[in-house]
């Protein structure tokens, strides 16, 4: 379902509302924007050149907040964006992006299939510009007020010394949006801007439990659930590796369809497991 929002909208985001040049209107394309607005959000931000070590970090941080029930909020751009957003979807979780362009023109366009995903899974595609706008490059900028607006927290995972990324954290500031970011490698370049962020002020983030705990979300830290059953171990292992889909979890397992979907019912049963659709799983 796609909408738009005047300011003055009883559902207009109120965070957006109390921000420098707040937008006049927002393009929504979404089914459940109720449970997001209801829910906490939390901007993941970074480099487009990320390292095999801020994908990592980005990945884990991503997909502890979506489980947690957290928003993740990003920009659909390569590198950070991307893996965020994908991190909380692989988890069941909720995700929201920010787009620089209008509705019918996503940008990237290779990323198209993932701002359909988003959506199709409980998510919403968000922007300023209607149908048919020209993309100007000052659009990127303006975008990002929006991505660290919308958000209760930001969170930079990578960054250079000049990365745009940067641009976001500092209208978060403005903002007053609590700031965090994943310290780096201090021979790394691809670590200079988080590391130069925490000189600054903002907050180390060393897990997702930080961000956590700003947001008063106790209690989240996860049990790693175990079973003697070797079938419904591989299935967990998988589900831990951030796989949720059935079909994949059934090849890696190395059993029949039919042993499988015994085991997969056994910790659906047990509470461990749930389906979210589309032969998706999670971990409870």
């Amino acid at each position: 379902m796609t909408t738009v929002l005047k300011s003055n909208d009883t559902l207009f985001p109120e965070s957006l509302l109390t921000i420098s040049q707040p937008p006049k209107q927002l393009h929504v394309a979404c089914t459940y924007w109720g449970n997001i607005l209801s829910r906490p959000k939390v901007a993941i931000v970074g480099s487009r050149k990320v390292t095999p070590y801020g994908t990592a970090v980005t990945k884990q941080v991503a997909a502890e907040l979506a489980r947690a029930g957290v928003v993740v909020v990003s920009g659909l751009a390569y590198g950070v964006d991307t893996i965020a957003h994908q991190a909380a979807l692989d988890v069941g979780g909720i995700t929201v992006a920010i787009l620089p362009t209008s509705l019918d023109a996503i940008y990237p366009v290779r990323h198209t299939q993932l701002a359909h995903t988003i959506v199709e899974q409980g998510g919403a595609l968000i922007t300023e510009y209607g149908t048919g706008s020209t993309p100007f490059k000052w659009n990127f900028v303006e975008r990002n007020r929006i991505v660290s607006g919308f958000a209760d927290a930001l969170v930079v995972t990578e960054a250079a010394a000049k990365s745009g990324t940067l641009h976001t954290a500092d209208f978060a500031l403005d903002q007053g949006r609590e700031v965090f970011a994943v310290p780096g490698n201090i021979t790394s370049p691809a670590s200079e801007g988080t590391n130069s962020l925490i000189k600054a002020g903002a907050q180390p983030l060393t897990s997702a439990q930080d961000v956590l705990t700003f947001l008063g979300i106790t209690g989240q830290k996860r049990t790693i659930p175990t079973s003697s059953d070797p079938v419904e171990q591989a299935i967990l292992n998988g589900l831990l590796d951030s796989i949720t889909d059935a079909s994949v979890l059934q090849v890696r397992s190395g059993v029949s369809i039919q042993h499988f979907n015994q085991a997969l019912t056994m910790l659906e049963i047990k509470g461990i497991v749930e389906n979210t659709g589309n032969n998706q799983w999670r971990l409870c």
